[in-house]
C-alpha cells in the first residue's frame, strides 16, 4: 500500500492539511473525500457577503479545480463515507467501495442543531446556516419586508440578524438563556451588540424559549413564545448551536468526548488517525475543549501536516475570532474559558470600546469592538505571554502600543 493519506471532510481544516503537505514538500498521494458536490470554499461569507449578493461563489473556493491535479490531490466531492475499517486500514464508502489509507485525517466538522420535528422544527422555511446548499435556500427566502424570526442568541444567530435587517426584512430574536452571548462572550461585550442590533431595529427576546412553531399547510407561519406571545415569522434561522461530526469515529472505537479526542499532535486513540477542526476535542489548559473557528481549523491542521511530514512539534492554540456585523467588527483574541474578572475600555473613536478578561488575575482574552489597536495589543500580549495587571488596563491614559513595545 501506498503512503496514501486519505482525508474525510474537504473543508477549511481538510484544505488546509493537504496544501500544508504540499507546500512542506510531502509528496504522498493525497484523497479528500468530501459530502458536498462542491470545491473546498470559505464558509464564513456565506452567511454575510454571498448571502447579500456581494460576493460570487467562485471567489469562495480555496483553490480553482487545476490546482488540485496539478499538486497529485485526488479529490472526490459527493462521496460521504459510511466506515472507518482500522484493522484493513480502509475506509468504506457509500456505494461500497473501498479506499486503502496509511495515514488518515478525520476534518469532519460540525452540523448544526435544529429543532425536533414535534415542536415545528420539519417545517418549510425553517433554516440552519452551515454549507452553500443552507446559504442559498436562504438567499430565496430573504426578501424585503418579510419577518423573520432567529432562534438563539450566539453569534450565527446575531450574524444572521445583520444580513436580514441589510436586505429589509423585519427580524426577531429570541434567546433562552438571561441574555445574548451567554456562552461565549462577558456581559459587556453583549451589553454592546445588543445595543447595536436594537438601534437598527431588531427585536431582542431574552429570557425567552421557543414553545412550538405553527404550520399552515406545510409551512411555517407564526411562532408560539415560552411566555406564551405569537409572533408571526415566514422563515425561521435556527441558531442554537453545534454537534461535532464524531459518529465515524465513534463507530470505528476511537475515543470520543463531545467530538474526537486528540492530543498535543492531533492523533487520535488510533496513532494512524488524525482529527482536526471543529470536530476535534483537544487540551487547553487542563480542560476538553472543542475551537469552533476558522483560525484553529487551519492552525491545526497546518500544525498536524508538519507531524504527518514527520515533524514533532505539539499544536499550541493561540485562538483568535472575528464576527461582522452591520458596519460592526468585533476581533477577539484568546479564550475566555474560565474567566473571573472583566475590564472594560473605551476605545479612541466613537462607538469603540474593548472587554478585557482575566482569571485569577491572568490575562486571557478580549473582546474588542470596531477597536483594532485594542485587538492587536491583545494578542500580542498573549502570544508573548505577558503578564498585566487588570488596573493597569483600566487606565484610560494608558497609551496600549506602550504594553508591547
Amino acid at each position: 500500500m501506498a503512503k496514501r493519506l486519505v482525508i474525510v471532510g474537504a473543508g477549511q481544516a481538510a484544505f488546509a492539511l493537504a496544501a500544508k503537505l504540499r507546500a512542506l514538500k510531502d509528496e504522498r498521494p493525497i484523497t479528500i473525500l468530501g459530502n458536498e458536490p462542491v470545491l473546498p470554499y470559505q464558509r464564513p461569507p456565506l452567511s454575510k457577503k454571498y448571502l447579500l449578493g456581494e460576493m460570487s461563489f467562485d471567489r469562495l473556493l480555496f483553490r480553482p479545480e487545476a490546482w488540485y491535479a496539478e499538486n497529485g490531490v485526488e479529490i472526490r466531492l459527493s462521496t460521504p463515507v459510511e466506515a472507518i475499517e482500522r484493522e484493513k486500514q480502509t475506509v468504506q464508502l457509500f456505494d461500497g467501495s473501498e479506499i486503502p489509507y496509511a495515514t488518515l485525517a478525520l476534518a469532519t466538522g460540525a452540523t448544526p442543531r435544529r429543532l425536533p420535528a414535534a415542536i415545528g422544527g420539519d417545517l418549510d422555511g425553517v433554516y440552519t446556516v452551515r454549507d452553500k446548499a443552507d446559504a442559498d435556500r436562504l438567499a430565496d427566502g430573504m426578501k424585503p419586508g418579510r419577518r423573520l424570526l432567529i432562534v438563539g442568541g450566539g453569534y450565527i444567530g446575531l450574524e444572521a440578524a445583520a444580513v436580514a435587517r441589510k436586505l429589509g426584512l423585519e427580524v426577531t430574536l429570541i434567546e433562552m438563556a438571561d441574555r445574548i452571548l451567554a456562552r461565549v462572550a462577558a456581559r459587556e461585550t453583549a451589553d454592546a451588540i445588543r445595543a447595536i442590533h436594537e438601534a437598527e431595529g431588531v427585536k431582542i427576546h431574552e429570557k425567552t424559549g421557543l414553545t412550538r412553531l405553527i404550520g399552515d399547510e406545510g409551512r411555517v407561519k407564526a411562532a408560539e413564545l415560552s411566555d406564551g406571545r405569537v409572533v408571526d415569522a415566514d422563515m425561521v434561522i435556527v441558531g442554537i448551536g453545534v454537534a461535532p461530526n464524531d459518529r465515524l469515529a465513534a463507530d470505528a472505537g476511537l475515543a470520543v468526548q463531545n467530538g474526537i479526542v486528540v492530543d498535543a499532535f492531533g492523533r487520535t486513540s488510533d496513532p494512524a488517525i488524525f482529527a482536526m477542526g471543529d470536530c476535534a476535542v483537544q487540551g487547553w489548559n487542563g480542560e476538553q475543549v472543542r475551537l469552533e473557528s476558522v483560525q484553529n481549523a487551519v492552525d491545526q491542521a497546518e500544525a498536524v501536516a508538519a507531524v504527518i511530514a514527520g515533524g514533532s512539534e505539539p499544536y499550541r492554540p493561540k485562538p483568535w475570532f472575528w464576527s461582522d456585523q452591520y458596519d460592526v467588527k468585533l476581533q477577539i483574541a484568546g479564550f475566555n474559558l474560565g474567566y473571573d474578572q472583566t475590564v472594560l475600555r473605551p476605545g479612541t473613536r466613537e462607538g469603540s470600546l474593548s472587554i478585557w478578561y482575566f482569571r485569577q488575575g491572568q490575562f486571557i482574552a478580549v473582546d474588542a469592538i470596531n477597536d483594532a489597536k485594542a485587538y492587536v495589543t491583545g494578542k500580542k500580549l498573549l502570544e508573548l505571554g505577558r503578564p498585566i495587571d487588570p488596573s493597569t488596563i483600566a487606565d484610560p491614559a494608558l497609551d496600549l502600543k506602550s504594553l508591547i513595545v
